[in-house]
């Protein structure tokens, strides 16, 4: 089989892929466009795809606020400096959290650790084209996280967005190979694509209907000492979502929500409050889909009976009130004081949407296989 090869596509105006990747010995270099596998990272800037094809693209995709490789599932609201925030972003998708250090010298190391050299161009201009390559991709190529998401799938039909980049990789070559490998994560990456899915990934655009409902568990449990107002809380999918054999949200994908209540217990024996809104969906891309808590989700919670969701619900002490006027929100009322890990929620997309998937072959397809049991989404274990 021939080796496979890629690339990084920077912004059209400013770096060529052979201006990347022209120097001797380079790991990665970059094949003619009409000649890349499909497997290949090598991407085509926008101005340079035909008008035709950028009028058929999937719009483009939105990621979520809190990047890939944030463990926490628990986040406190942040801002910090304009010239910090997109390095910090890179650094945490690929390392898990941001590193100390002068601006240059960190992104010639992240470059180095994913392409295995640092790049041409101005601060800018390197962090925008490797962040799109990390999360949005271009042309007619999935971005990179997309097409580890789909392999991890592949493998154990759930993802890892919680973990990152490196040790993605480093666990993905350990489950196929036995253990991780020395290398830049673009080829590395690449290899255990080709070795996987030698067809290639790409994305599809695919239309998710109004009311898809989506399953997500807590990941952490909640607390009125360890939340506040404002906080973000990143819950998990507990089942994949396909829509007519496109694999829309794996398993495991991440579930925003944030806490807009607490109140601690207080006198004359007066429960204590916690109210959370769940937010969005992670979908493949990675991107998010707006949802809430509507009649469909009501429904479903009322035919899984093991969940919350109906007014009044047990929930280990506290009560559940049920939703929050048109937000679609959750008010836990108790002496318990804490809404326990595991907890499971039942939510749904707010309007139809157009979003990237991945089009599963046929001789994968059984695991994507619905169950009478869910509204939508395959029989699943809790998240581990």
């Amino acid at each position: 089989m021939k080796k496979f090869i890629t690339a990084l596509a920077a912004v059209a105006c400013v770096l060529s892929a052979a201006q990347l990747f022209a120097a001797e010995n380079t790991p990665v270099q970059a094949p003619a466009a009409t000649t890349a596998p499909a497997n290949t990272a090598a991407t085509v800037a926008p101005s340079q795809t035909p008008a035709a094809a950028q009028a058929e693209q999937v719009p483009e995709p939105v990621p979520a606020m809190v990047s890939t490789g944030t463990e926490n599932a628990i986040v406190k609201p942040q801002s910090g400096e304009p010239a910090f925030e997109m390095l910090d972003r890179i650094e945490t998708i690929v390392y898990g959290s941001p590193r100390e250090g002068g601006l240059l010298n960190r992104l010639n190391d992240v470059e180095k650790s994913v392409f295995g050299r640092d790049l041409p161009g101005s601060l800018t201009e390197r962090q925008t084209a490797l962040l799109d390559f990390l999360e949005k991709g271009t042309g007619s190529q999935p971005s990179l996280l997309f097409k580890l998401s789909v392999a991890e799938w592949g493998v154990e039909q759930q993802i890892r967005p919680t973990w990152s980049l490196t040790k993605r990789v480093d666990s993905m070559e350990t489950i196929l190979e036995g253990s991780s490998q020395p290398g830049p994560l673009v080829s590395r990456t690449e290899r255990l694509l080709t070795k996987l899915l030698p067809d290639g990934i790409t994305a599809t655009p695919c239309d998710l209907p109004k009311a898809t409902i989506f399953k997500a568990v807590l990941r952490e449990t909640l607390t009125v000492k360890n939340i506040k107002v404002d906080d973000i809380v990143i819950l998990g999918l507990n089942e994949q979502v396909v829509i007519g054999g496109m694999l829309v949200a794996p398993k495991n994908s991440r579930v925003f929500g944030h806490i807009t209540k607490v109140k601690p217990p207080r006198s004359f024996g007066r429960a204590a409050e916690i109210e959370m809104l769940i937010d969005s969906v992670e979908v493949l891309g990675p991107s998010t889909v707006a949802v809430n808590l509507g009649e469909t989700a009501k429904k479903a919670m009322q035919v899984d009976s093991g969940i919350i969701g109906a007014a009044g619900a047990s929930i280990g002490g506290a009560i559940l009130l049920g939703p929050l006027g048109l937000a679609g929100g959750f008010l836990i009322r108790g002496n318990d004081k804490q809404l326990k890990e595991g907890t499971l929620f039942y939510v749904e997309s707010t309007d139809s949407v157009k979003v990237p998937a991945y089009s599963v072959p046929h001789q994968i397809t059984p695991i994507t296989q619905q169950t009478e049991s869910a509204p939508q989404g395959t029989k699943s274990a809790p998240l581990q």
